[in-house]
This record gives structure tokens, C-alpha cells and sequence, in this order.
């Protein structure tokens, strides 16, 4: 069995999630990381056993043993490191977002192509159990056609418990680019390509105070939209709703609905950083035979949703202990078989400009329609990789 070899650029937060789990899978191989200093890559080979440590991200994409470059840089460089690995003949998988700006990711998308070169991105999640279970359902047809979904992220940042808030509140960032993937990606892989949006938004103060963590008591300068209302028209003919907020101290609301023609999908997390943000967790189901309403008097009890039986891998409901990666798994096996990546860089090209067009329009006042597409991603296989090299 051939093994990829991965280099990583970045070793922040969540670079310790990744390595931890690419290392359970025999097609990846980790032989290079790179940070901006050669002592801190150096330490993080040697906790995990990486054999190549590097003072900077060129290196690693000069390094000729390297297949596919890992990029957990800041958002800011996203595209600089994926653009450069693509020019050096690497297949990349990059955290969201995939870069900052639509030129930067049409420059990604077509280099790629010309090269005959892979792109995924996060967020993977969409691959976890819980996802998953959601497209069975949906694919068999319990709920009918798909007529209409919400997505609900609200709460009060990061200034609450991160180490390093700013960034969060800065151009290029703010709820919807931040947290706002994890949603839309699962709307997508679900509902598929978005035809047309629109949003409104504001922000609650242009000055915050951080509440919590080493930096508690410091000042932070708003640059960006903190309450982010959006509309979306799918090519299906669905519609959602969308909300991402930095403004909301608490929320009833479920993190995720399906709405169809013969029920009700719901994720309905009490916890914003759950929902689609994990990859397990209970899928509740509702069709027109638990309806609550037939007939008048209403009954004093109704029955309760239905909780799916989730069959499918995958399913941590941990943000320490997860599955980051899978969707690089994955496309190491699209790779060695000729198919496409489920994480594929389409869709994350897709996410970004949809996003970037309901910011657009709250500042302008009008709809936008999506000019990008994509292919919904193909099932994760219940027992997936078992199987892959057949």
C-alpha cells in the first residue's frame, strides 16, 4: 500500500488534533513541519515522532520527499503557502478558509487543474457520523424533498476563554468567516450548490473588553460585522437561513434543520461550538406521522422525536479528542484511485464565495448571485477506509 508523504506548515492550536489522528492511518506518512522558529518545529517533531523539522513553510514545500502540504497557517497566509505548494508540484489541504479573497482562490482552483494537482479543505466534519447519518436520511428519503434549512451559531466569541482573541475581530475574520464554515459546509454537502444570497448584519459595540484568559481586562478594536443574518436560495430550490453572532450571551435555538416535503431533520445542541462543529453527536428526527397537531383539541402529549441510529464512523462529540483530517484521508484514497476528494477545494471555493457575497450584500443591500458550483460529495462508506483498496 502506498503512503503519502505529508508535510505540515503551522503548528498552532489545532495541529495536534491532525497529527494525532493522521498518525491511526497507514496512507499517511508525516515527514516534515515547519513553525516559524526551528526550536518550536524541532520540539513538536520530536513529540511526534516527525523525522524533518523546518524554520519556515518554504521549506517544507521545497522538501522533494513532500506529496502533500498540510496548511494550518493563520488565515492570513492561507493562500500564499497553498499557492506556492501548488507551483511546486504538492496536492494541498489547507484549514479553512481556503484563502482570504475570490482571486486568490480562483488562483488556487485553476492552478490545481492546470497542474492536474488535489486541493482539499476543511471543514471536514461533514465526514463524521453525525453528517453522515443526516445524508442517509435524506438520501432514503425519509424527509421528502429538501424544501428549506437554518443554521444557528450564536454566542459571545472567543473573548470569553481564548488565549489570543483579536484576530477573531479583525478584517478577515468575525463569526461568519470564523465559525460560519462548519455550517455552510454542512448545508452544502447536504442541500448542495448555492444559487443566490443575501444577508444583513451590525455589531453590537465597535470596542470589546476581553472577559476571559491570559489577555482578560485588554481592549479589543471591532473592525468587523459581530451579528451576521443570512439568506440562502439553493439550485434545488431550497432556501435557509443562516446566523453567525459574537453578540449573543445565550441561545435556545438548534444548531441545524432540514426541512422537507415528509419531515424534520434537527441538531439541536445546547452547546454553538457543537452542531456541526463535532463530528458525533444525536440526529433527531420528526416525520408527518409524529406531526403534533392533527385536529383540534391539541393533544397534551406528543411523541418525541425519533433519534437515528448513527452507523457510521467518526462520531467524537470532543473539540480536544476529534477527527480532524479525515477529509485529507480521504483524499489521499481519491488520489491513489482517480476520484474526487469529498473536502474537495470546489466546494471550499464555493463556501468562501458565498460568504464573502452575504458581506458583500449586507453592505450593499441587495441580493448576489454564487457564479462557483460544485458536485455534492459522494457518502462516506459506513466502514470507511476499510474497503478503499479494494
Amino acid at each position: 500500500m502506498k503512503s503519502f508523504n505529508v508535510g505540515v506548515i503551522g503548528i498552532g492550536d489545532i495541529s495536534d488534533k491532525y497529527i494525532a489522528n493522521l498518525k491511526q492511518f497507514d496512507v499517511v506518512h508525516l515527514i516534515a513541519c515547519a513553525s516559524r522558529g526551528w526550536e518550536k518545529a524541532q520540539a513538536f517533531a520530536d513529540q511526534f515522532g516527525i523525522p524533518r523539522a523546518y524554520a519556515c513553510g518554504q521549506e517544507v514545500i521545497d522538501d522533494p520527499d513532500v506529496d502533500i502540504v498540510l496548511n494550518l497557517t493563520p488565515p492570513s497566509v492561507h493562500a500564499q503557502y497553498n499557492i506556492a505548494a501548488l507551483r511546486a508540484g504538492k496536492h494541498i489541504y489547507s484549514e479553512k478558509p481556503l484563502a482570504a479573497t475570490l482571486e486568490e482562490g480562483r488562483t488556487i482552483i485553476s492552478l490545481a487543474a492546470e497542474k492536474g494537482l488535489y486541493v482539499g479543505c476543511a471543514p471536514d466534519t461533514f465526514l463524521g457520523g453525525r453528517l453522515q447519518t443526516c445524508r442517509k436520511v435524506i438520501d432514503e428519503g425519509r424527509i421528502g424533498r429538501v424544501v428549506g434549512a437554518g443554521a444557528y451559531c450564536v454566542y459571545h466569541g472567543v473573548d470569553t476563554f481564548h488565549n489570543s482573541p483579536f484576530f477573531y475581530f479583525k478584517e478577515g475574520a468575525g463569526p461568519l468567516l470564523d465559525i460560519g464554515p462548519y455550517y455552510l459546509t454542512a448545508l452544502l454537502s447536504l442541500i448542495g450548490p448555492v444559487k443566490r444570497c443575501s444577508a444583513m448584519a451590525n455589531r453590537a459595540s465597535n470596542t470589546r473588553e476581553v472577559l476571559g484568559g491570559p489577555c482578560k481586562g485588554e481592549k479589543i478594536d471591532v473592525e468587523v460585522d459581530t451579528h451576521v443574518i443570512g439568506n440562502l436560495e439553493f439550485h434545488s430550490g431550497a432556501v435557509a437561513s443562516i446566523i453567525t453572532s459574537f453578540d449573543v450571551w445565550d441561545s435556545e435555538m438548534p444548531r441545524i434543520e432540514i426541512y422537507g416535503t415528509e419531515g424534520t431533520i434537527s441538531i439541536n445542541d445546547p452547546d454553538p461550538l457543537d452542531g456541526p462543529n463535532i463530528f458525533g453527536g444525536p440526529v433527531l428526527l420528526r416525520t408527518k406521522k409524529e406531526y403534533r397537531w392533527y385536529g383540534f383539541p391539541r393533544p397534551d402529549h406528543f411523541s418525541d422525536w425519533i433519534e437515528v441510529p448513527i452507523l457510521h464512523r467518526y462520531t467524537s462529540t470532543s473539540h480536544e479528542k476529534n477527527s480532524r483530517g479525515i477529509g485529507l484521508v480521504d483524499m489521499v484514497y481519491a488520489i491513489k484511485g482517480g476520484r474526487r476528494a469529498r473536502a474537495s477545494g470546489e466546494m471550499a471555493y464555493h463556501s468562501l464565495e458565498v460568504m464573502l457575497k452575504m458581506l458583500q450584500s449586507a453592505r450593499e443591500g441587495c441580493f448576489y448571485s454564487i457564479e462557483s458550483s460544485f458536485l455534492i460529495p459522494a457518502p462516506l462508506p459506513q466502514d470507511f477506509p476499510d474497503g478503499e483498496d479494494r
